[in-house]
């Protein structure tokens, strides 16, 4: 799923019609924005992987990784085995120092708030020296009008796009976490490093953080 040269400058010219088109496969030549946020994503691993609330089909580990790693979550969505599933997220099933990277996309503003610290430490222990966490988010603006998108989209279409909905969102969820609270909390987890990437295909509206144990 890494996108050459070509198909990155397609999907720059093409993101407003990606945005609001909002398909989960490639189509037409173009690159979904699923697809878009593993790429940028996958540049950042460095080795055995755990993905953080992987959804449908683990496809980040299965697909992109060729299963290079481990996805768990706490919903059994369609494609996940038992597993998968981690009813508590404060307390990963792995010992310490289990992997190279740990990844949460574009989902750790749906870690209830009193218990995101207490879940990003567990990415820190899982972690071996060295390794690192990555973490998605995109702009305030875009990430509301996305989720209202997506679910106005499922509506009128009858589609299952929308995992939050299929899901259920609890009450201390959000759509969005600022830049400064994903620092902080990462900081307070012991990441060091700490550094934000654009999605310059999504014109700066989607980014990433990089944190490192050192």
């Amino acid at each position: 799923m890494v996108r050459n040269t070509k198909q990155i400058v397609l999907d720059f010219i093409t993101f407003p019609l990606r945005a609001f088109t909002i398909f989960e496969n490639n189509r037409w030549g173009l690159s979904s924005l699923r697809t878009e946020r593993f790429d940028y994503v996958s540049r950042e691993v460095r080795g055995y992987c755990l993905d953080v609330g992987c959804g449908k089909q683990n496809l980040f580990i299965s697909k992109v990784l060729n299963n290079n790693g481990k996805g768990i979550d706490v919903y059994k969505y369609e494609g996940l085995t038992d597993e998968n599933i981690v009813t508590d997220m404060t307390k990963f099933p792995f010992e310490n120092s289990s992997f190279k990277t740990v990844t949460f996309i574009a989902n750790i503003n749906h870690i209830p708030k009193p218990k995101r610290d207490a879940e990003l430490a567990e990415a820190y222990r899982v972690l071996e020296n060295g390794g690192n966490i990555v973490v998605t988010m995109g702009s305030a603006i875009a990430e509301v009008l996305v989720h209202k998108v997506v679910w106005l989209s499922d509506k009128l279409f009858k589609t299952n796009v929308d995992m939050d909905t299929e899901r259920g969102m609890e009450e201390d969820e959000e759509y969005y976490l600022t830049d400064k609270e994903i620092i902080s909390r990462l900081k307070t987890a012991g990441f060091k490093n700490i550094r934000k990437k654009y999605f310059y295909t999504q014109w700066g509206l989607n980014h990433l953080f990089i944190g490192e144990k050192l």
